[in-house]
């Protein structure tokens, strides 16, 4: 799995990623048809799609419940690439940020510098937002 894969995984799929199931409003009975009423064949209508849309998860109580549980508070991972992927329990290393940068089209800066981190945290969290996830501001450098 790609690195990015496995942020996304860590994210949507902590247990604080589970939102109450939306209340559903209740469903409007049709009527039957009646002896009364003429046999008629009432045109097909197509089936509607009952899956219930994806919830959105909230990015940023993920985060803050998972540094809660750490402890420490996950350092510095609001803005910090090298301290999101700690929090993650994934690797830091420059040649991961580097493999991330690839699989992000990030090539801001020399390698390892904060030009580079930042925009690395940048599109992390630009790509968490496309694939459903709600960003806070405060996640965005």
């Amino acid at each position: 799995m790609s690195i990015f894969g496995n942020i996304l995984n860590k994210i949507f799929h902590h247990d604080s990623a589970k939102a109450a199931p939306p209340s559903a409003a209740p469903a409007s009975p049709v009527p039957a048809p009646s002896a009364a009423s003429p046999a008629t064949t009432p045109a097909a209508t197509p089936p509607v799609d009952t899956a219930p849309a994806p919830t959105p998860v909230d990015v940023g109580a993920v985060l803050e419940a998972m540094a809660t549980m750490k402890g420490d508070h996950g350092g510095n991972y609001k803005s910090s690439i090298v301290d999101l992927l700690k929090l993650l329990d994934l690797d830091p290393s420059l040649t991961a940020r580097k493999e991330l940068g690839d699989e992000l089209g990030v090539a801001a800066g020399a390698d390892g510098s904060a030009e580079q981190n930042i925009a690395l945290h940048r599109a992390v969290m630009e790509k968490l937002a496309d694939n459903g996830g709600v960003v806070p501001d405060s996640l965005r450098p």
